[in-house]
């Protein structure tokens, strides 16, 4: 056996070599590997398969496949299956992936007309397979995508064929389909406009202006773009579905938010109504060429709230964040869409500029080519001796040289030996049949329309916008903007959520929440909802509704809160834990820090409530106070009432009651509101009423008063003044409704086509419930509704045999009294009326509301006198023992 143990001392061996030396100089870290390997890949996925380039606004795979539409383009319909196939020779992935993208383009209504099932993206209903759907290019794709005359080239990834870096496009392309891919380290998300503001923006551009586009969606329903930001990284678009109250049981979802199908949509109301959040009876998706999705209200739910729930807890409304990012220069950047716009608009600039330069030179070559003909006929050059017996093509060139020599000035440019090649190899027959008329017929027209491009090309901002208009012309018809822009108001979710829960309290113990049920019952209320405590100690607090939390003992009331309730007001008597004397105060509790406790008292160790009521629209009742036997007082009891009481901040310490001790406190009778009424505004841009002073002022509501809704079709319908009503988009007047207020109309009777006039007063009809002011005739139309008391119009009329236009004023009082409201009326006027319009303005029915104290000042008013007369030195009390600074 052969000893092969190393000897340290054997200094003729190298000792030093190790595994990891000896491999040294063919090592390569695998962190170079990962980091080279992973930024191509980066690279190829952000280049060649997810996002758009930003000249013809296609991926790779949506440009290859209208590569082979167009190479398959006889004007018939293609099988898809066959485009698929024929897509692959360029696009080196599956059939799936390309499949895909053809649906895709095709469902976007553009690019490609369809034949067959191409699916549905509103249902999201899929499209059947690729064998058994066709279709081909559209007449706008033929006319804007393709001109291989000034198309850049490259191989295919084979370097079998040819394929476009880029197709021509003469039309911000991408803008108008919108994309979305995921890359590697970053995504695009850029949305669809619409074609035409497409158009008007690029002129503006043309014209040296900056353009403003928005979003266009093609599944309609409306959008607020306030937080647009043009598309860039940062911007928000809130979408939602358009909702319509068919009547009071019944809602109907016409049109759905872009991202979203009516399935998706479906279930995510099924699922808020598992949940608890809306209450609904059944839904219906009836759903065909128009979307269309029945809402079957449960009873008693209101519709307008339910709208609302719908927008806050379902699909119905969401939200898009935009990612502009494009291929530009082999780079992707980040742009907005104006920026994206201008750089499209001119680009196809630049692309008509190519062709009608293109189109020069293909003219002026056959002016050319014409006129070398044309003179080597007519000289006869073709029977020349010299021509005739020469021999080689060279010798050929050199005769035709010199024959031509004489007319070199006709030419723009040097006759090359391939125009004689050209010229010779033309046929005797043709020769000999020459039309010199036909011919110069011809020319004329060839340098017609040279000077046309000349002139085109002299004048390019002002083709470019004839060529974007022509779009206009020919394709914008039935692209319409479907979304509809407006700016959404803010649902809070605690203010529409369904009342799924049951609050119950343990006063004694202190325990409140939706799970305690063997204990007492407070009130319905959602799982999202606050309540405010208050606890015999003064203590209050706000806690988020659960199951089980402990507030505090002695609970002495417990309701749901409102945040910036200014209505609810709070009637409390406490006794100080200090001095012993009792307090009385008003105040509302508009806004507090949740879990954090507040005081009703003076903060002070063995304060006591001894009266509280919480009333909704600020009641003051009226009590009866009974004091203690004392050798001071004369009268131990009076009573009190809560109206003479200011309404002050919640944080004051009240009005002295008595510095004596109270026995009792007992409620003697109801009191009425002390508020005055809520002042109604109505927005609108929301479509909204709101007590915040945004849009009209509608006046001041109290009790029973109601709103005054007119319509366009001549019906008329009341309303209460709930904030969370919605409003039809087709009323033309909206106003405080005054029973006794006299209008006056003008409407065109549907049968006669005469026009009449009436003065009525709007019944009080019930709420939600639509009368007509106007005759039930087919064709009748509502003219002009006026509330002037002394309403004049301005007709313009044609009169006598002649029909001599006629312009009188007419002051509508004269023709008729206050009738009742489905009277008929007066004629206007006897001739053929053609136009009524007011003189005489609106009358602003609001009633006009008196200046209050800010909440603030008041409060700290308040808060003054609290401490003055705290001073034992400044307190006079009567011998009775009433409240009072006497």
């Amino acid at each position: 056996m052969i000893d092969e143990t190393i000897n340290p001392e054997d200094n003729s061996q190298d000792h030093n070599l190790t595994p990891e030396s000896e491999h040294a100089s063919n090592t390569t870290p695998l962190s170079g590997l990962y980091e080279n390997w992973f930024l191509d890949y980066a690279s190829y996925v952000i280049l060649d398969r997810a996002v758009p380039h930003i000249n013809d606004g296609f991926k790779p795979v949506q440009r290859r496949i209208l590569h082979s539409f167009k190479e398959k383009d006889d004007g018939r319909f293609n099988k898809i299956a066959n485009v698929v196939g024929h897509t692959m020779q360029y696009h080196p992935h599956g059939d799936a992936s390309i499949g895909d993208a053809i649906v895709q383009l095709g469902q976007k209504d553009l690019l490609i007309d369809c034949q067959g099932n191409w699916g549905d993206p509103v249902t999201g209903d899929s499209a059947a397979a690729s064998r058994y759907i066709e279709g081909r290019l559209s007449k706008f794709a033929n006319d804007v995508v393709f001109n291989p005359d000034t198309t850049e080239w490259q191989l295919s990834y084979d370097g079998r064929n040819k394929e476009p870096i880029t197709l021509p496009v003469k039309f911000p392309l991408l803008l108008a389909q919108g994309a979305e891919g995921i890359a590697v380290g970053l995504a695009t998300k850029i949305m669809p406009h619409n074609f035409t503001e497409l158009i008007d923006g690029s002129i503006q551009v043309l014209k040296g202006e900056r353009p403003n586009i928005y979003p266009d969606f093609p599944t309609g329903g409306y959008a607020d773009i306030s937080n647009y930001n043009e598309g860039q990284r940062g911007g928000k678009i809130r979408v939602r579905a358009k909702i319509e109250e068919r009547d009071k049981k019944t809602l109907a979802i016409t049109e759905i938010p872009f991202g979203t199908t009516t399935g998706s949509l479906i279930e995510s109301i099924v699922s808020a109504n598992d949940k608890g959040k809306i209450k609904i009876k059944k839904i219906e998706d009836n759903t065909a060429k128009d979307v269309e999705i029945m809402i079957h209200l449960a009873p008693g739910i209101s519709p307008d709230v339910t709208i609302d729930a719908l927008y806050a807890f379902t699909s119905c409304e969401s939200s898009i964040s935009p990612n502009t990012c494009v291929i530009k220069d082999d780079k992707p950047h980040f742009m907005s869409v104006n920026d994206i716009l201008t750089e499209n608009t001119l680009q196809t600039k630049e692309l008509l500029k190519r062709e009608l330069e293109i189109r020069l030179n293909e003219l002026q070559e056959k002016i050319f080519f014409n006129t070398l003909l044309k003179i080597f006929i007519q000289e006869g050059m073709y029977k020349h001796p010299n021509y005739e017996n020469a021999g080689d093509f060279d010798t050929v060139v050199q005769v035709l040289n010199n024959l031509f020599e004489p007319f070199f000035e006709q030419f723009y440019r040097e006759i090359l030996p391939e125009d004689y090649k050209k010229l010779i190899d033309k046929p005797m027959s043709s020769i000999t049949r020459f039309d010199v008329k036909k011919a110069d017929e011809q020319m004329k027209a060839l340098n017609d329309e040279i000077k046309e491009v000349k002139k085109n090309l002299k004048h390019l901002t002002e083709y470019a916008i004839e060529w974007f208009e022509y779009l206009r012309n020919k394709y914008s018809k039935g692209r319409e903007r479907k979304t509809e822009l407006r700016v959404f108001d803010k649902v809070e979710a605690s203010q529409v959520a369904l009342a799924n829960a049951k609050l119950y309290v343990n006063r004694a113990e202190g325990f409140i929440g939706t799970g305690m049920k063997k204990d007492e019952f407070v009130t319905d209320c959602s799982d999202i909802d606050d309540i405010i405590v208050f606890r015999e100690d003064g203590k209050y607090s706000v806690v988020k509704v659960q199951d089980k939390v402990f507030v505090g003992k002695d609970i002495i009331h417990v309701a749901v809160f409102k945040k910036g309730d200014e209505r609810t007001i709070y009637n409390a008597i406490y006794r100080d834990g200090t001095n012993g004397n009792t307090y009385v105060k008003r105040f509302a509790v508009t806004g507090v820090t949740r879990e954090k406790d507040y005081d009703v008292t003076k903060e002070t160790k063995g304060s006591k409530i001894l009266y509280f009521t919480a009333n909704p629209n600020g009641e003051a009742e009226v009590v009866n106070v009974q004091l203690k036997p004392h050798t001071k007082l004369r009268k131990l009891t009076f009573d009190l009432d809560f109206a003479e009481i200011a309404i002050k901040g919640k944080g004051s310490m009240g009005n002295l009651v008595s510095k004596f001790p109270v026995k009792k406190i007992t409620f003697k009778s109801a009191g009425v509101s002390t508020l005055a009424g809520r002042k109604i505004w109505y927005d609108d841009i929301l479509k909204r009423l709101n007590a915040d002073e945004r849009g009209k002022f509608l006046g001041e509501f109290d009790g029973d008063d109601k709103i005054l809704m007119v319509f366009k079709d001549g019906t008329y319908e009341l309303s209460n003044f709930d904030l969370s009503n919605h409003f039809d988009e087709k009323m033309i007047r909206i106003e405080k409704h005054l029973p006794n207020h006299v209008y006056t109309a003008v409407h065109q009777d549907g049968k006669s086509g005469a026009y009449y006039v009436k003065r009525f007063v709007f019944d009080d009809i019930p709420l939600g419930k639509r009368l007509s002011i106007i005759n039930d005739e087919p064709g009748s139309k509502l003219i002009l509704l006026t509330n002037n008391l002394n309403p004049i119009v301005k007709i313009k009329q044609l009169k006598g045999k002649s029909q001599v236009e006629e312009i009188v004023d007419q002051p509508l009082k004269e023709l008729i009294d206050v009738k009742k409201i489905k009277a008929q009326g007066n004629r206007l006027s006897f001739h053929n009326v053609q136009k009524v319009t007011a003189i005489t303005e609106e009358v602003d029915l609001a009633i006009p509301a008196k200046e209050e104290t800010a909440p603030q000042e008041e409060a700290a008013a308040t808060d003054n006198i609290s401490l003055e007369i705290t001073n034992p030195d400044d307190i006079q009390i009567s011998e009775d023992g009433q409240m009072g600074l006497f």
